[in-house]
């Protein structure tokens, strides 16, 4: 077993599977992109340029990541546009549009299921890197083609939890609400994880351990929730403290995140993950205590057919979503600015400093007010903005 574990850790087997599918190292001349002097380069990132050290039993072990980016050669393109665009389905870009689209278009039901799963296995997984301290594949022999994660740890993917978590939790969920063929359903989710999975080996962001023990953990994790399902979706009927304990418990959990030995944006990304969680599940609350809906939530579970899908149809869910990011986005420039004025006056900051933003006491509240303002935003008035442009 140990044996098994060293080789789905080891980088050789992620840049066999790059040279695979035709991803390979340029022959570099003269000296490294990105190099720099030992103390210019310390000065400028701490841990930039340090490749992750050896034990005695000659492991890896935890060390800064490096700064240095290999150039390469793709000589099958099929793969790489396969992988870089699988690679972007499990980032933020693919969650910002695909969630809200639910939340509008599909289901708002399905849309907490899949925001609070989401939220768990995110958290737990960005704790668990900076718990565990893995170390990302080196370059080389790795290719690596994404700059800004190699500040964060490897293990687990978060890429790979979350990719298993949305088509997974999407699977169950609608199982026994819509109908149509669960092979086709399975099938959809199995490639979807599965691409999203590779994409981190073909990127060289993951090893092999990194993606299957994130797949594991998120398994594990829907198996423990499942039973406490049915509590999500009457949430929005909970007590009146609720937003209270929506709010406090997670604030503390980003400003006790994990202190790492260097600035990762880990902790930034986790403290964004739990406030939108955070706002949405107010959202979903404010909504039902105030009579917002519109009509009363059926009851579960509720078989529906899926409505073929028309011109029509279309072009009002592409509007209802173009109003709703707009929205979003106003809301979220003007808070952040707001809360970023307020926190640097208060802590008598330098309004310039961009790596002021860094400190603990200014990113977790800017970005924890922010991202729950958002969340409250795309539940509640993105809604009432559709009603009231009779887009409903």
């Amino acid at each position: 077993m140990a044996e098994l574990l060293r080789s789905l850790q080891d980088d050789q087997l992620v840049a066999r599977f790059q040279r695979r599918c035709g991803l390979f190292p340029a022959l570099e001349e003269g000296p490294r992109e990105n190099s720099v002097g030992s103390a210019e380069g310390a000065a400028r990132d701490p841990g930039a340029g340090h490749l992750p050290a050896a034990n005695g039993n000659g492991q890896r072990r935890a060390g800064a990541p490096q700064a240095y980016i290999q150039k390469y050669i793709v000589k099958n393109y099929f793969y790489y546009y396969l992988f870089r665009f699988s690679a972007a389905l499990g980032q933020e870009v693919f969650y910002i549009t695909f969630l809200p689209f639910t939340q509008w278009n599909i289901d708002p039901y399905l849309s907490r299921r899949l925001i609070i799963i989401w939220v768990l296995v995110m958290y737990i997984g960005q704790v668990a890197k900076d718990i565990l301290k893995w170390p990302r594949p080196s370059s080389p022999p790795v290719v690596i083609l994404e700059k800004r994660m190699i500040a964060e740890y490897g293990m687990p993917s978060t890429h790979a939890m979350a990719a298993t978590a949305i088509s997974f939790t999407f699977l169950i969920s609608t199982k026994d609400r819509y109908e149509y063929p669960f092979i086709l359903g399975l099938m959809v989710a199995v490639v979807f994880s599965t691409l999203v999975c590779l994409s981190r080996l073909y990127t060289g962001m993951h090893t092999a351990l990194d993606v299957l023990g994130g797949v594991l953990i998120t398994a594990l994790l829907i198996a423990l929730t499942y039973p406490a399902w049915t509590l999500i979706d009457n949430l929005d009927s909970a007590s009146p403290l609720l937003p209270v304990c929506v709010i406090v418990v997670p604030f503390f959990l980003c400003y006790l995140y994990p202190v790492s030995d260097y600035y990762s944006p880990t902790r930034a990304d986790t403290t964004t993950v739990l406030a939108a969680g955070a706002g949405v599940t107010i959202g979903f609350w404010i909504n039902h205590f105030f009579q917002l809906v519109s009509k009363p939530t059926e009851s579960l579970p509720v078989i529906r057919n899926i409505p073929p899908l028309t011109t029509d149809m279309l072009v009002l869910g592409l509007t209802k979503f173009a109003v709703g990011i707009v929205l979003i986005l106003l809301v979220r420039q003007f808070v952040q600015n707001l809360s970023l004025q307020v926190l640097y006056s208060w802590f008598r900051v330098v309004i310039r400093n961009k790596e002021a933003r860094r400190r603990l006491e200014i990113e977790v509240p800017y970005k924890f007010v922010t991202y729950t303002s958002v969340g409250i935003c795309a539940a509640t008035f993105v809604p009432m903005l559709h009603r009231f442009l009779g887009l409903l």
